[in-house]
């Protein structure tokens, strides 16, 4: 079982969201987290710079790096991990999170929609990976680990937004490849994905509005799944597709009410499940 503290975490797009509540969960463990993000300036809308993000997770018992990072340009990787070795000296997890979301049909999903969740979601996937690999190596007890969803095949999940179902399968995909290539290096590398809907700026914004958060639950459920697979051996844990309610009830884990934004409110479910 891993211990946390002084152990450093890469989390890209952790400066709101899913990435934010990880980051916060982890640094209640003592643990440094590299916010590796876009936004510092705060954007109304969405909430949150890397460097509000950093101070919460100082606040919260840890050591933040905010590094101001687009993962579509490879240069911007490299320095961003460049800064997090000179800062922190190694590398023990990659969470891969940051990502675009765009639920259109082929006809009406715009060349640059499709481009950026190619770039963000494939492309930066795996050359944050990449880029991160040498110093995992070096980590005892090292994780990659994607949120993305378990890939299947159901044709339901490709026939309304084929472009956004390609994307986030193929960071799926780049998981199962680095868990088969890293086991002689013993890196684990897995997914998380949730079983319901999750109460972020991109479900409010793009999804479904305030209706749809109010059938969700917080990014908390996911930040304690990821700790929990964080904790096991990487020896033993690779290659799989991890839903979030499914970690927790292997935990001992099965009251999950104090998730929901709204307690008693009917859940929505989760993409791809």
């Amino acid at each position: 079982m891993m211990n946390f503290k002084n152990k450093t975490i890469f989390i890209t797009g952790a400066s709101r969201g899913i990435g934010k509540a990880i980051g916060l969960r982890l640094a209640k463990e003592g643990a440094n987290i590299v916010i590796a993000a876009k936004s510092i300036e705060e954007n109304p809308k969405l909430g949150g710079t890397i460097f509000s993000a950093a101070k919460e997770m100082e606040t919260a018992g840890g050591r933040a790096l905010p590094v101001q990072c687009d993962i579509r340009f490879t240069e911007q990787i490299e320095n961003a991990v460049q800064q997090t070795i000179a800062h922190f000296g190694g590398i023990d997890t990659l969470i891969n999170n940051a990502s675009a979301i765009a639920l259109t049909s082929v006809e009406t999903t715009t060349s640059k929609a499709f481009d950026l969740m190619h770039d963000i979601n494939v492309r930066g996937t795996f050359f944050v990976s990449k880029a991160c690999i040498p110093y995992l190596k070096k980590s005892e007890n090292p994780h990659i680990l994607n949120l993305s969803p378990p890939v299947n095949l159901d044709k339901k999940w490709f026939g309304s937004h084929v472009a956004y179902t390609m994307s986030k399968y193929n960071m799926s995909m780049i998981a199962m490849g680095l868990a088969e290539e890293l086991k002689p290096f013993k890196i684990a590398c897995n997914c998380l994905w949730p079983r319901t809907t999750i109460a972020t700026a991109a479900v409010r914004n793009l999804l479904g509005g305030q209706k749809l958060i109010e059938r969700s639950r917080t990014p908390e459920i996911l930040a304690d799944s990821a700790y929990f697979i964080l904790k096991r051996l990487s020896v033993a844990y690779t290659g799989h597709c991890f839903i979030d309610e499914e970690v927790l009830a292997q935990e001992g884990i099965t009251d999950l009410s104090k998730y929901a934004v709204v307690p008693g409110n009917d859940l929505f479910p989760d993409l791809f499940l």
